[in-house]
């Protein structure tokens, strides 16, 4: 992890994100929320989760910006931008960060039980992959995107 601290532009995107994850717990969803910035500090997409109200189970909020934010800029690969999300990305998310070469992500609450980006893997900086290694700045607003994660679980038990 870096210890550079997230930039204003990244901290507001991290207000957007816990507005999608709001969206998504309001709609029955996991409340994870995601930004993808462009290379000036712009949002190009937003995206929060959408496995539970779709078919689709790579719904994740990661890469509904991701997709959003490639059809933005037209191209598969998202140089300059950073990905802001209020959870730790999973291993399939990891994945799409990596193949999309998103070279800065920061994300708040970890996760435990399926994190890729150093919690239980650490897949963005595995060596043995063949893209560079995204930056990461970890634990942004960890408390209010956990908080929210876990009122969302506890209703449901």
């Amino acid at each position: 992890m870096t210890t550079i601290p997230p930039s204003p532009d990244e901290l507001h995107a991290m207000d957007r994100a816990l507005e999608s994850a709001r969206e998504a717990a309001a709609a029955g969803e996991i409340p994870v929320g995601a930004v993808i910035l462009g290379p000036d500090g712009e949002v190009l997409a937003t995206g929060r989760n959408r496995r539970r109200t779709s078919t689709d189970p790579t719904g994740h909020a990661e890469i509904v910006a991701i997709r959003g934010a490639a059809e933005a800029v037209g191209d598969r690969i998202l140089e300059g931008c950073t990905l802001v999300v209020t959870l730790e990305p999973c291993v399939m998310c990891a994945g799409v960060i990596l193949a999309a070469r998103v070279p800065r992500v920061v994300f708040g609450a970890w996760d435990e039980k399926a994190g890729a980006v150093g919690s239980v893997y650490d897949l963005l900086r595995d060596g043995r992959l063949p893209h560079a290694v995204p930056e990461v700045v970890a634990g942004v607003r960890a408390e209010e995107c956990a908080a929210l994660l876990e009122a969302f679980f506890s209703e449901r038990r």
